[in-house]
């Protein structure tokens, strides 16, 4: 934020950390960091070396610092335990020195810089095996530890989204706000005919966005073609449309195994409308153009605005800057008469799928279409660019007990590999499911 203030340009690392915290302006990391915790800061370290690769300059300048200071600490409190020229070993413990090859090769050189002769290792195996080992001298017990990690020295200098007139004239109401005809008696109906008019109003939207399929088509191929040329997408709403949004983003990572940049959801009012309404958010057009420059959007981006009325100034102001960026621009919309409206978006997809059975409410049949809609989107762009063989999740992220034992199934299928090869051949590859296809070097089975 001061190098924003000072030389009126918004790094890479700032559109990194804004992603990562789901913030939309500079302005809010301020009250955001005066409440983190220090893990909350600390976590932000990954997106520093992420924007460092990607050649930012000010996260290079952090992780310089950084490098200078560790060692300039390491070797503080050498100098308390032995003597100028004599023998020392530094060992680099924790995260960020352990799975940061490259900045602890920096950490290393400065480290050797200012202590010739000194030797640079990795912790061998996590500290907690000191006090393992003191137990197993007192006790006389001998536990067998986990096979630990090489500690070889660190070379500092090698390289690693029907309308009828309103009152007084005003601009026609969208389908969205309008009484729905069959709901009238909603508040007297037996539950039992509730639940079959809800439902029957649900089984007609798939017909609906069908309707649309040459512009989901269309949408689609775009999405694709981001992909392919490095670019990104990204979903703007307001309320639920907005949280419909961020649920699609944060689903790929762990389905497709993709950067969390690669998709991504802004929402109207920041992270905490996720949770809570943020009264005005929505009605801040000019907030939602900022959030486009902040988020470094460009001509190789595609952007989703998501409004059920298809009106929400936030979702207009983000449009109209994403479209000035030279990113390819969507509406979708549940208010047909928002398609004869030009200059909104480069694609306007509106099904019309009528009133709500609670007046207004859209968290009900719009929010299941959009949630319908996005689901096109990210699941057959992810197909079209690679990341589905037949229909598998060949990239999928085992993470937990549950997605490995997916992983080893869907390994299965693909190679006719039985359950216990097939989880070898993923231990061995890292447990990525392509890997160990080929490890296995079977051909796909449709």
């Amino acid at each position: 934020v001061f190098y924003l203030d000072r030389d009126g340009e918004w790094s890479r690392l700032g559109q990194r950390i804004l992603r990562a915290l789901q913030l939309n302006e500079p302005g809010e990391l301020i009250p955001w960091a005066q409440a983190a915790g220090k893990a909350d800061i600390a976590a932000l370290a990954e997106e520093v070396f992420a924007a460092a690769a990607e050649r930012d300059a000010i996260a290079r300048d952090i992780l310089e610092g950084a490098a200078a200071s560790l060692a300039k600490d390491g070797v503080a409190c050498a100098r308390k335990l032995a003597k100028a020229g004599e023998p020392v070993r530094f060992v680099l413990a924790g995260s960020v020195l352990l799975k940061q090859p490259k900045f602890a090769r920096a950490v290393a050189k400065e480290l050797a810089a200012r202590w010739p002769g000194s030797e640079v290792v990795p912790l061998k195996r996590e500290s907690a095996w000191g006090a393992v080992d003191l137990a197993k001298r007192s006790t006389g017990f001998s536990p067998q530890p986990a096979p630990a990690a090489r500690s070889e020295p660190v070379n500092p200098t090698s390289t690693d989204i029907r309308s009828r007139l309103r009152p007084e004239g005003r601009a026609p109401l969208s389908p969205t706000e309008q009484r729905h005809p069959r709901s009238m008696n909603l508040d007297k109906l037996r539950v039992a005919d509730a639940i079959e008019l809800m439902l029957s109003e649900d089984a007609q939207l798939p017909a609906a966005i069908k309707r649309e399929a040459p512009k989901l088509e269309r949408v689609i191929g775009k999405i694709v073609a981001a992909f392919k040329r490095g670019g990104r997408l990204f979903y703007v709403g307001a309320g639920t449309s907005g949280r419909l949004g961020i649920l699609d983003a944060s689903e790929c990572p762990p389905t497709f195994r993709v950067s969390s940049e690669l998709v991504q959801g802004i929402i109207a009012g920041g992270p905490t409308a996720v949770f809570r309404a943020a009264e005005g958010a929505e009605d801040d057009r000019d907030a939602g153009g900022r959030t486009i420059q902040f988020r470094g959007i460009g001509k190789r981006d595609v952007v989703v605005g998501i409004a059920a009325s298809g009106r929400t100034p936030f979702v207009h102001g983000a449009l109209a800057e994403a479209r000035r960026s030279g990113a390819f621009t969507v509406l979708l919309c549940f208010n047909p008469a928002m398609t004869q409206q030009r200059g909104v978006a480069h694609a306007v997809i509106a099904p019309d799928i009528g009133p709500e059975i609670l007046t207004g409410s859209t968290r009900l049949k719009s929010g299941t279409a959009t949630k319908l809609v996005l689901n096109l989107f990210t699941t057959l762009a992810m197909v079209r660019t690679g990341k589905v063989i037949s229909n598998l999740m060949v990239d999928v992220n085992p993470s937990n007990v549950k997605l490995r034992d997916r992983a080893v199934r869907i390994v299965c299928e693909l190679t006719g590999a039985d359950y216990e090869t097939a989880k070898a051949a993923l231990e061995k590859s890292g447990w990525v499911v392509k890997a160990a296809w080929k490890r296995l070097g079977a051909p796909a089975r449709n």
